[in-house]
């Protein structure tokens, strides 16, 4: 009995010690989850961040067309009043007030050929007359459709408006609970997001893409700031823009309309330059260095650098935006 007691305690020793090695610490997993936590929230506050930015863009479109089409509404009018204006001098026109028929051509002329004179006279009068009056009734229906539409781009304006507002508010509360987790963080996790790797410079390809490359390298160290335009500071869009406008290229500012320039190209396919748009909800993008990494501007906290591009999300789409 005693040495099968002994048995049973060296064996609960074991499993207890087993269980304590394969467990991880007391201090590791809280910090892992304060980590994931605010991964998650910067991620959910970049895509709304996004969605504020391209809100924003559909405002701007939305008032340029209202003035345009109050433009074109003040043009046409312009242009009905000249032709009025036109209408009613060819209407008084009656050769010293005769009026505009064969009868007063034929009552008043001298002669045979008199006749003729006047007779071509008012026909070219009332062809004017009538070619004035169809300018003006087209002035005026365009006039009416520049109405129109300015009223009903207005009325998109509007809801726009109120769109920019609501998900800014939204972007607003989750920036501001990310930046709160941030400062949650211990110092040794703040320094290890705040790294920022080992610069890395590459041979770039020739053309618009190469260059578009070489701009987003030479802003490797730079911070990320939600909604940022730079030149200081990125977030991850602005950056992809800043890229491909240093090489003459435009494209949109946000990741949705990011994720349909160029064309599509596989995984096995990436090149230096192409874009790379991440999540399902495509609310963030890389630029590839080469087959296997990309850069990035990642998130608050986090410096513009170099990551692996499997490593940095699930991918969505991969563009090539130039060749």
């Amino acid at each position: 009995m005693p040495g099968r007691r002994a048995a049973r305690t060296t064996a609960l020793a074991a499993v207890v010690a087993a269980t304590v090695v394969s467990m991880p610490s007391a201090h590791a997993q809280p910090a892992n989850d304060a980590l994931q936590a605010y991964t998650d929230l910067t991620r959910e506050a970049e895509k709304l961040s996004q969605d504020h930015l391209k809100a924003q863009g559909d405002l701007s479109r939305a008032n340029a067309i209202v003035i345009a089409a109050t433009d074109a509404e003040k043009k046409a009018l312009a242009e009905s009043e000249q032709y009025r204006g036109q209408v009613d001098v060819l209407t008084e026109a009656s050769f010293e007030g005769a009026r505009l028929n064969n009868l007063s051509a034929f009552l008043t002329s001298t002669s045979q050929q008199d006749f003729l004179e006047r007779m071509q006279a008012m026909n070219i009068i009332a062809t004017d007359q009538n070619a004035a009056v169809d300018r003006m009734n087209a002035t005026l229906t365009a006039a009416q459709k520049a109405r129109t539409d300015a009223t009903t781009a207005a009325t998109a304006a509007e809801k726009f408006a109120t769109d920019v507002s609501t998900r800014k508010v939204a972007m607003d509360q989750q920036v501001t609970a990310a930046r709160t987790k941030y400062q949650s963080l211990s110092a040794p996790q703040k320094q290890t997001l705040a790294a920022p790797g080992p610069a890395v410079n590459v041979s770039v390809p020739a053309g618009a893409a190469g260059a578009a490359l070489s701009f987003a390298l030479s802003q490797q160290g730079k911070p990320y700031v939600f909604g940022s335009n730079g030149p200081n500071s990125w977030d991850c869009s602005s950056l992809m823009q800043a890229s491909y406008r240093s090489a003459g290229v435009t494209i949109p500012r946000v990741t949705y309309d990011q994720a349909k320039v160029g064309r599509g190209v596989g995984r096995g396919e990436v090149a230096p330059g192409d874009l790379i748009i991440y999540y399902s909800g495509q609310s963030h993008v890389a630029m590839a260095v080469d087959g296997t990494r990309a850069v990035h501007a990642s998130t608050e906290g986090v410096p513009v650098k170099i990551a692996n591009i499997d490593s940095i999300g699930p991918i969505s789409v991969i563009r090539r935006v130039v060749g």
